[in-house]
């Protein structure tokens, strides 16, 4: 293969990488340390996670496809010291990969996707007061009918055959890269709520990051736990909670639209339930803002920073970013439907759709910088499609023929903008209304407290 000079690369590294980005993220390789095999076998860790992002980014690809476009591709990842590798005759049945996926150790996966993500966050700029800023919000996931996922994860009623796996996923706020999520079950005797699965998105935060939720964390317990976790929070009550903390509160600053209290928020009995490391005595200094965006929409705001209501107005109406974020991975990515047979598998899977997700979010992040704007003036859904058509659906062989295709993908990608119109009352991104929704009705017969609302 010719070879061109490392600066005509830019930021990409690795000419054969899988879809040639992640040699920016990561080191492929450490993850045939986590997951050791035989020295000349074919489907080392690493190839599997190559496969198996490539099957992701394309949503329609079969396993057939990717192990023939890992035939095609001939990754430098491939053992030298292997003879079928050698010449050329490796073969395109999927059974060994198959076996190979399933041996492979899922920490080997968690590692790659992480890591991942961390590459990414570590570029992104602060959003916040120096702070990187960080949207927690829940989704579900509808997953193969098999017998051991549907008693991991019980479909919403005896008479549905899929189950249903709830996800939390936390997503930094400028670039929209996607933290590993934490899952659950969403229904039947083990099931649990969205404020109870924050752990993974939390640990993966850089400390001193600023949390923003929706109403479904504004309890005491979440917000003890991200201060516990070194974090920061702003996280949005409901009127119900807002009325009962402020008649305790002092009021300290009001204006046309705002009024602000200070108050030390204490858990109540509920709060402590199950929880042994909150008592009674635990408690946090907090400001709750009431703020007035229009006549339809009034905030009541947690949180433990003191910065004037405007400043928190304005940087929670981003938060409704997160669950265009959501629709990214679950819809343009095809997220939501993961068909693996098993609970490992299902996790190797989504933990590839995550990868798969942030590589569209760097390659969207680079095309932005060409043009000084941020990332999320550029349509995601607009620049996958760029992506997919100008990278993934050509063969390169040679150096030069990548960086040429490659610079005229960013070329493309810099003008998938989205409209810019300040004020507008609607969302950004409109998506084919789904005929077979995940609008999931609430749980039952399991009685849901006050203190943990249903995910929506």
């Amino acid at each position: 293969m010719d070879t061109a000079p490392r600066s005509e690369f830019h930021q990409i590294e690795d000419l054969d990488r899988v879809l040639r980005l992640l040699g920016d993220l990561v080191d492929l390789e450490q993850a045939d340390s986590i997951s050791p095999s035989r020295n000349n076998a074919v489907y080392k860790a690493s190839v599997v996670l190559w496969t198996l992002v490539s099957q992701r980014m394309n949503s329609d690809t079969t396993m057939e496809a990717a192990v023939k476009e890992l035939i095609r591709s001939q990754p430098s990842l491939l053992p030298t010291n292997n003879k079928r590798v050698r010449d050329g005759q490796l073969s395109n049945s999927t059974g060994t990969y198959s076996r190979a996926r399933s041996r492979m150790k899922l920490e080997a996966s968690k590692w790659f996707a992480e890591t991942v993500s961390n590459s990414l966050i570590k570029n992104s700029p602060s959003t916040f007061e120096g702070q990187a800023v960080f949207t927690l919000d829940g989704t579900t996931v509808k997953l193969a009918p098999e017998p051991l996922l549907r008693k991991l994860f019980p479909p919403f009623s005896e008479d549905s055959a899929w189950p249903i796996a709830l996800l939390v996923v936390a997503h930094e706020l400028s670039s929209a890269a996607a933290l590993i999520p934490q899952i659950g079950a969403m229904y039947g005797a083990e099931a649990i709520s969205e404020t109870a699965l924050i752990d993974q998105p939390l640990m993966q935060m850089p400390d001193g990051s600023l949390v923003m939720a929706d109403s479904n964390f504004g309890i005491f317990a979440v917000a003890h736990q991200i201060k516990t976790a070194k974090k920061f929070f702003v996280l949005r009550l409901t009127l119900q909670r807002f009325n009962s903390m402020h008649k305790k509160a002092h009021l300290i600053d009001e204006g046309a639209n705002y009024k602000t209290w200070s108050y030390r928020w204490k858990p109540s009995a509920k709060d402590r339930a199950g929880r042994p490391h909150i008592t009674a005595e635990t408690s946090l200094s907090v400001w709750l803002h009431e703020i007035v965006v229009h006549e339809g929409l009034t905030l009541h705001l947690v949180t433990d920073q003191n910065y004037h209501a405007d400043v928190f107005a304005s940087l929670y109406l981003q938060r409704g970013t997160a669950e265009i974020d959501i629709r990214n991975f679950k819809i343009a990515l095809d997220g939501k439907n993961i068909r693996a047979l098993s609970k490992d598998t299902f996790y190797k899977e989504l933990y590839a759709s995550v990868v798969a997700y942030n590589l569209i979010v760097q390659f969207r992040r680079q095309a932005a910088n060409e043009i000084d704007l941020p990332p999320r003036r550029l349509s995601f859904k607009r620049v996958c499609t760029t992506f997919r058509v100008f990278l993934m659906s050509q063969v390169f062989t040679n150096a030069g023929d990548w960086v040429k295709a490659y610079n005229q993908a960013l070329s493309i990608a810099k003008k998938d903008k989205l409209p810019n119109r300040p004020g507008r009352s609607y969302k950004r991104e409109v998506y084919t209304r789904n005929s077979n929704p995940h609008n999931f009705p609430k749980r039952s017969p399991r009685k849901v407290d006050e203190e943990e609302p249903v995910p929506k």
